[in-house]
């Protein structure tokens, strides 16, 4: 058989069963581990990749300088937490309960210094430190979810890679390949799931069509029609019978009620629902968990906190974008929708709801958890009414937890300003690698396009995160 025919078939499978489409975005079929009875079980490691979009000030939450001038060291004072000598905001009264769960890493760096929000967040998702264009060849990385979901597909699950709110507001935002799955295709692109008028958080939350209920009447009439056409075709073709298997798991994946189930958050308890905050954030993250169970492998959830009630400004998609007055958007130390009083209390109380959580369930060692911006904030304020900080790519910090990455401990060193890395630093190269390491993804394996191999990464994963 040759490509030609291959591709008619698939093209004509695709079309006759409608939802299960092998491009869509997200929708990779892969294979689970099972038990005796042949029964789906829980699923391989997974990722919750927390997106703080805008960038947090590291020198306000976990990097604080409490003995630098009033100019860089801000208003916030650290709080001790239950690992001596790890300071963080005093707004994380939960979090700080809970830092012997997690790595916090202090010397993030974008080498080449870039500071606009489109190109750090490239490269942040993507793994590398480059201009997007470089030598005349196009910047066409996938990022972190699209290679899990090459690697790590799910069975259990029609979506392997998802985003939860997708950035809103102007592009500057939005990292290029976010929704194209870069070289490997639109296959292991994600899914984007809800915005800032339907999130989990409103009583009216609706999820994906994709998950919509299979009308099983149809889709088994379908199914037998093509059956019988594919028995006939297909008659000893080794080709022929890799695709029936890989039909036959898309046919499992598209009737397995998981999926659908993830959303119903109303199944949860209500204490549950309110240890992570009935706000965007926290019901996100409590999605987030609920698809990790269900089989998806890569969640992106975007940090944004939400809109404070009396303060609309501003796109609803980068709370941590908080330059202050000279942008617009009030004190970033106050209490409107791009000012740390409203924020940080909401991502201290989401991010401490998902770690108790995922411990509780008996779920960190096959979960990793990632929570950072795609850079920093300028150590010193700007002088301006009201006050607020300028992007900063050079340093900036992030936490880490699960999937065997070590509790209580502190990674790396900034100057005493917050300015720049004193010790350790760490690139996107190396998050990345340390990433799908904790996954079990192979990093040596070459990704092929076009005839050109890349590796996925060039960068090493940090061994002494894990303990």
């Amino acid at each position: 058989m040759n490509d030609i025919q291959m591709n008619r078939r698939q093209a004509l499978l695709v079309g006759g069963l409608g939802a299960m489409s092998l491009g869509m975005p997200g929708s990779v079929i892969g294979s689970d581990k099972v038990d005796a009875n042949g029964q789906a079980v829980a699923s391989d490691k997974s990722c919750i990749f927390v997106l703080l979009c805008g960038g947090p000030s590291h020198v306000d939450t976990w990097d604080m300088k409490p003995n630098a001038p009033a100019s860089i060291r801000g208003p916030y004072q650290p709080i001790a937490t239950k690992v001596p000598g790890m300071r963080i905001n005093e707004m994380h009264t939960r979090l700080a309960g809970l830092t012997d769960q997690f790595t916090l890493i202090n010397s993030m760096t974008h080498p080449g210094g870039i500071s606009n929000h489109f190109d750090a967040m490239h490269n942040l998702l993507s793994g590398q430190s480059a201009k997007r264009v470089q030598q005349g060849v196009p910047d066409d990385q996938p990022y972190l979810g699209s290679f899990v979901a090459k690697h790590r597909p799910s069975e259990r699950n029609l979506v392997s890679n998802a985003w939860l709110i997708k950035c809103v507001g102007p592009p500057v935002f939005c990292a290029p390949n976010i929704g194209i799955g870069g070289y490997l295709g639109s296959a292991y692109a994600p899914v984007f799931v809800g915005g800032a008028d339907n999130h989990p958080a409103m009583a009216t939350f609706t999820p994906p069509e994709i998950y919509n209920p299979v009308d099983e009447v149809s889709f088994n009439r379908r199914k037998n029609l093509l059956s019988r056409i594919e028995s006939q075709q297909l008659a000893g073709d080794a080709v022929g019978k890799d695709w029936n298997d890989l039909r036959a798991k898309a046919y499992e994946a598209m009737t397995r009620p998981e999926g659908r189930q993830a959303f119903e958050l109303d199944r949860e308890p209500a204490k549950v629902r309110e240890s992570y905050g009935m706000h965007p954030l926290g019901q996100n993250l409590l999605l987030a968990r609920r698809m990790v169970e269900s089989g998806v492998r890569f969640v992106t959830v975007n940090g944004w906190t939400g809109q404070a009630t009396h303060d609309k400004a501003g796109p609803p998609s980068s709370s941590w974008d908080m330059h202050g007055g000279n942008m617009g958007m009030g004190n970033a130390f106050g209490e409107g929708s791009y000012g740390m009083g409203f924020c940080l209390p909401r991502l201290d109380q989401a991010l401490a709801g998902l770690l108790t959580d995922l411990k509780d369930r008996g779920m960190m060692e096959n979960t990793l958890v990632v929570v950072m911006g795609e850079f920093g904030r300028t150590p010193k304020i700007l002088t301006q009414e009201p006050p607020g900080r300028q992007h900063w790519p050079k340093c900036f910090s992030a936490i880490m937890a699960g999937c065997g990455i070590r509790g209580g401990a502190v990674y790396g060193k900034s100057d005493k300003d917050g300015a720049y890395v004193e010790s350790h630093p760490v690139r996107p190269e190396e998050m990345a690698a340390t990433i799908y390491h904790a996954l079990d993804i192979p990093l040596n394996e070459p990704q092929n396009n076009s005839g050109i191999s890349r590796p996925i990464t060039t960068g090493k994963p940090l061994l002494e995160l894990f303990g």
